[in-house]
């Protein structure tokens, strides 16, 4: 068992349940935080409970949403044994606060992802395009883990990898809390075998192979800066590393087929799993794949992304069976 994980098995059980499928948010009151809020110049005396929770989580103030105050009043923020904080109480370094998110109306479009597998130990999915994997930003609800967490029941549910939202395919989520770093850990050490296809547009300087069967491999370095979007390919010692192999040909001379470009199919093995790893490096190579918005070549496409999770294949670490799913689904 990893680090992480004997954690995560101390930590008692949350104090409140979880709700609409998404758990507390738990707030562990830091040094720092009880400086920086106190109510006097006296830095010495603890801060209140409802200013401490305003200055860490601004969001809780905003107009729309219910009173922070209504909301102590109701004994909706509690402390890690269960006790409902008075929005006066003083609070100090190692004090839980735990509260539930209030969430904005959110489209919950289209159906729930389609059931490969579900067993003692493994819930596994064919995710469409343009679903979370993770609730995020204004995708909560609407999320593949929350939609599963209410439509299962399943409340321990986690996701044992990620796909980015517009990516579709096999995605596969953990049910057994003791068994998460295990599973977790056959991606982190790159024994499970991915395999991808992607549609991508080609036109100028093209860096992959275009004929069918060719194969070819993508190690490149990626950083991704915290709050930025794009991963970039940068100089230095490779940390992300991808095999190819070209499925169907251009339709066209590359060079002469203007800013469309001309249409490529790829089976894609990701040995490493870093952010929008094939999509940098595709678009790196002067083949974005097509419908990317994040990595275009020319204007953002408005089509789903022609990428789709294909299959994942492991030996199962709890179980030691051979485990093999395939999507349903095509390229759009």
């Amino acid at each position: 068992m990893g680090r992480a994980a004997r954690r995560r098995a101390r930590r008692a059980a949350p104090p409140l349940s979880q709700r609409h499928g998404l758990d507390p948010v738990r707030w562990k009151v830091g040094p720092t935080d009880a400086a920086d809020t106190a109510d006097t110049a006296d830095a010495a005396d603890a801060p209140r409970a409802l200013d401490a929770l305003a200055a860490r989580f601004p969001a809780l103030l905003d107009p729309e949403a219910t009173s922070l105050a209504s909301r102590f009043e109701a004994g909706e923020v509690v402390g890690a044994d269960g006790r409902a904080w008075s929005a006066s109480d003083p609070v100090a370094p190692g004090d839980e606060l735990w509260f539930h998110r209030e969430l904005r109306d959110e489209d919950v479009a289209g159906p729930d992802p389609r059931i490969l597998l579900h067993d003692a130990h493994l819930l596994v999915v064919d995710k469409p395009h343009d679903m979370a994997t993770m609730p995020r930003g204004a995708h909560v609800l609407a999320s593949a883990l929350v939609r599963l967490r209410r439509t299962t029941g399943i409340e321990t549910l986690a996701p044992l990898h990620r796909l980015d939202r517009r990516t579709a395919g096999v995605l596969a989520f953990g049910t057994v809390p003791a068994e998460r770093a295990a599973y977790q850990g056959l991606f982190a050490r790159g024994a499970v075998r991915k395999t991808y296809l992607a549609r991508v547009e080609a036109s100028g300087v093209v860096q992959i192979p275009q004929r069918a069967g060719e194969r070819f491999t993508m190690h490149d370095r990626l950083e991704k800066t915290h709050g930025q979007l794009q991963t970039r390919v940068v100089p230095g010692e490779p940390n992300a590393f991808t095999e190819g192999e070209v499925l169907q040909a251009a339709d066209a001379d590359v060079s002469a087929a203007g800013a469309g470009g001309a249409s490529i199919v790829l089976r894609l093995h990701p040995c490493t799993g870093r952010t929008h790893q094939l999509r940098a490096q595709l678009a790196h190579r002067g083949t974005p794949i097509a419908g990317d918005d994040l990595y275009p070549r020319t204007v953002p496409a408005t089509a789903p992304l022609a990428l789709l999770s294909q299959e994942l294949a492991f030996t199962d670490p709890v179980t030691g069976r051979d485990r093999a799913f395939r999507s349903m689904q095509e390229l759009p």
